[in-house]
């Protein structure tokens, strides 16, 4: 070990009910990441209210520490680094511990890092950690979580946001996309790099990036009058898709169309057909191996010229450093290409 780096202890806090994933995924990244380190670059701690084995919602049951016990540790060595809220609720109401909340209060201002994963925000929020702050959780939960703490700004939207010190993310595999942030803070980006491949993941999600993909989403959104025009959209790409057009297809005059379009979606369908080229685009990228004329071609940007700029303009990269920065391995990438999906 390191004298220069002693380990960042990381408490995850633990409860009945909660997510197996929410838990198991940033741990097991950090885990891999001291393996990969060859030393313990993370001091890991899964602790709840007595200790003792908890019960997910998975039904798999999971050691703890209790809090009393950490508080020994802490009060002994004052090193909290990271302390990380998992979620997850086996109903559709989110259960506090009121234990779990005021040892948050108590412990917030000695952790360096603060961070939740999908419900786990609600701990943060009751414990008054994330007052007036800008803050993500899973898309399904955004909303109660608005409610109940007017204070926070909430956005279902990204994979995960950082402010200062305080992290949110979305739901369940989000909690790995934060993770590997949190070493990408701590040791860089190729150590990031380092292990989401060796958990065999193809990319490293921004936290920028939608928790929904541009389809499903717009799908979701227009459930009724425009969910077979959306499902039309991502199949034609390439296609003249004009208002004009879509208004044709959807048998309404233009300007109906775009009225009740943006009523009914919240946004333009000039900005729907954006989203969901620039999406299909990346996907391309990170997915394949396909030259770039070809793949501005079948996304609808026509030229590879168009391609770069939007690129620039939406993402800050061009295409070419996106796909460096994104793209699965030669090696899985051939391994995906070759073999049929499962199932």
């Amino acid at each position: 070990m390191n004298p220069l780096h002693p380990p960042r202890r990381v408490v995850f806090l633990a409860y009945a009910g909660m997510n197996l994933l929410d838990l198991s995924g940033p741990m097991q990244v950090l885990a891999t990441t001291n393996r990969l380190q060859g030393r313990e670059v993370y001091r890991l701690h899964v602790v709840s209210a007595q200790g003792g084995t908890i019960l997910t919602s998975a039904g798999l049951p999971v050691g703890t520490q209790s809090l009393q016990e950490m508080d020994r540790l802490l009060q002994a060595t004052p090193d909290l680094h990271t302390l990380i809220s998992p979620g997850g609720s086996s109903g559709d109401q989110f259960p506090l511990d009121a234990a779990l909340v005021a040892w948050i209060r108590q412990h917030a201002q000695a952790a360096a890092r603060i961070c939740s994963v999908c419900t786990g925000a609600f701990h943060l929020a009751e414990a008054g950690v994330l007052d007036g702050l800008r803050v993500t959780t899973h898309w399904d939960w955004a909303q109660e979580l608005q409610r109940r703490y007017p204070a926070l700004q909430v956005d279902a939207d990204p994979i995960y946001i950082r402010q200062g010190r305080i992290w949110t993310s979305a739901g369940v595999t989000a909690g790995i996309d934060l993770a590997l942030a949190l070493v990408e803070q701590d040791l860089g980006h190729a150590s990031a790099i380092a292990t989401a491949r060796q958990l065999v993941m193809f990319i490293k999600r921004p936290g920028g990036q939608s928790q929904f993909s541009t389809p499903l989403a717009t799908q979701s959104a227009g459930a009724g009058r425009f969910a077979e025009l959306h499902a039309w959209i991502a199949a034609h790409l390439a296609d003249d898709l004009r208002v004009e057009n879509l208004a044709h297809r959807a048998g309404m005059s233009p300007r109906t169309f775009a009225r009740l379009y943006v009523a009914e979606t919240g946004r333009t369908p000039a900005r729907t057909v954006e989203l969901m080229r620039l999406e299909a685009a990346r996907r391309a990228l990170e997915e394949t191996r396909l030259p770039l004329k070809r793949i501005a071609s079948q996304a609808g940007y026509g030229e590879e010229q168009n391609l770069r700029r939007v690129f620039l303009r939406q993402l800050g990269v061009s295409p070419g450093q996106y796909r460096e920065r994104f793209a699965a391995t030669p090696a899985a990438l051939s391994m995906a290409q070759a073999e049929p999906a499962a199932g």
